[in-house]
């Protein structure tokens, strides 16, 4: 039985990750720790609160508390979720980022080290799983092979910088005292409880209220898309069978253009609201509903400083060593995120107006 820490869980990716891990594994103990920043919110964990599952709402970067926790809940496993990850924040203040990722990080490292070697508590059986981004490798052009676990690091945004200096302070802690550390670097997830600022969700919901659909640039730049529960189950892989210190890079091998994802998602709208005319009485605003093509709001505008032009994640480590492989189809994970949005206005209309802040 696991007893587990889970920082930044009331955001999108800790929190499916929170709700697999419970579902998975019927006997283990996790207690969520997140700010609850503007990407926190307790409805993403509706449902899953209990004995087994706690929510503490406190910042990283409250050390004692931080070992307080460990020490209280006798939690031996740390898996760390809680960052600042939206790249045009980051250009619009980088602040916040270092406090949250590097900082943040180094807070809980040193929590974990106090508490697991030196009171004892785990002196052996512990783990700090690290979860970062693929974007610390930097820019790919159409013709370079994509990210390995030793592709050199070159961050080209204040994120990117931000999760690259975090990627380093994790492996110095095991290195130099010897805590149990792994990493993982992840492509771009998408699924349930997006936050609507993310491309995809962006896209559903402002084709649903009939408002553009901003794309930066030409629309050109490549990304790989992984399914949100994909990513936990590389996560589980990590935990059970991978190697302490080192990094595994989880990945959907499924890459698209920004472009070619709008389109899609235009395409299967418009086919929704064909076969459901209860989708054009709630969003009379929707293209479809007037039928009219949802790409008709496509609209193109100035391109983001530094964007980088494509990621892509080579898996072959992590299949090769941990047998991972993505369960979930883009075609099948597309669809049941648009679908989720769907079923699910409640949810992301909360966050549109803020009163999930207040809930």
């Amino acid at each position: 039985m696991r007893r587990m820490l889970v920082t930044g869980a009331a955001g999108f990716i800790g929190a499916n990750f929170v709700r697999y891990w419970l579902d998975t594994y019927p006997d283990d103990i996790i207690v969520v720790v997140d700010a609850m920043t503007y990407a926190g919110n307790r409805a993403n964990l509706e449902g899953i609160l209990s004995e087994r599952c706690s929510l503490v709402e406190c910042d990283i970067n409250e050390t004692e508390t931080m070992k307080q926790l460990l020490r209280e809940h006798k939690l031996t496993t740390v898996v760390h979720f809680a960052a600042e990850s939206h790249v045009d924040r980051s250009i619009e203040g980088p602040d916040a980022f270092i406090e949250a990722n590097i900082l943040g990080t180094h807070s809980l490292l040193k929590a974990a080290r106090a508490v697991w070697q030196t009171e004892g508590l785990a002196p052996d059986e512990h783990r700090f799983h690290h979860v970062s981004t693929d974007e610390v490798y930097g820019t790919l052009s159409m013709e370079d092979p994509a990210f390995t676990e030793t592709t050199a690091y070159a961050p080209n945004s204040p994120y990117s910088a931000s999760k690259a200096a975090s990627d380093f302070l994790v492996r110095s802690y095991h290195h130099t005292y010897g805590l149990n550390v792994t990493t993982s670097n992840c492509s771009n997830n998408y699924g349930p409880y997006h936050f609507p600022e993310k491309l995809i969700p962006l896209i559903i919901i402002n084709l649903l209220h009939g408002k553009a659909l901003p794309i930066y640039g030409d629309g050109k730049n490549i990304r790989d898309w992984l399914y949100v529960e994909d990513h936990a189950r590389g996560i589980e892989k990590v935990l059970n069978k991978g190697q302490i210190g080192e990094t595994y890079n989880i990945g959907g091998v499924n890459e698209w253009t920004n472009i070619d994802i709008v389109n899609l998602i235009c395409k299967l709208m418009d086919n929704r609201f064909a076969d459901n005319a209860n989708l054009q009485s709630a969003y009379p605003d929707c293209p479809a509903s007037k039928q009219q093509q949802c790409d008709s709001l496509i609209t193109y505008v100035t391109d983001r400083a530094g964007h980088d032009f494509r990621y892509a994640i080579d898996t072959q480590r992590i299949r090769d060593e941990l047998g991972y492989e993505p369960a979930v189809s883009f075609e099948v994970g597309i669809e049941k995120t648009l679908d989720w949005y769907l079923d699910n206005p409640t949810w992301w209309q909360s966050v549109l107006d803020g009163s999930y802040r207040t809930a």
